[in-house]
């Protein structure tokens, strides 16, 4: 199986982003392309559409796959939360709590 795919109207391979949430205790995410940061109750992934913001209670990563771009967590998920230019502010307001 592949990871990319290929657009009818660019021609142009973009790796595939998919989040399969199961019972809202486990997350498998593709298309990651780093993780910026984690505890127990939240995530910050950046991958390829975008950083990604998971909160929850006990999270833990399950697997991390670094070069096929797979991680899988575990806990109990409250929140997905895209964070990209459109919601530049709250990203921004995001990272500022992040970082204190």
């Amino acid at each position: 199986m592949s990871q990319y795919y290929e657009t009818n109207t660019t021609k142009a391979t973009v790796p595939e982003h998919d989040v399969m949430m199961r019972g809202r205790k486990l997350l498998d995410i593709t298309g990651v392309k780093q993780v910026e940061s984690f505890d127990n109750e939240e995530f910050l992934l950046e991958t390829v559409m975008g950083f990604l913001a998971i909160k929850g209670q006990n999270l833990q990563m399950k697997n991390l796959d670094v070069d096929k771009g797979i991680v899988s967590i575990k806990g109990k998920v409250f929140e997905l939360v895209y964070l990209d230019e459109q919601h530049g502010e709250k990203a921004k307001g995001f990272f500022s709590k992040l970082f204190r």
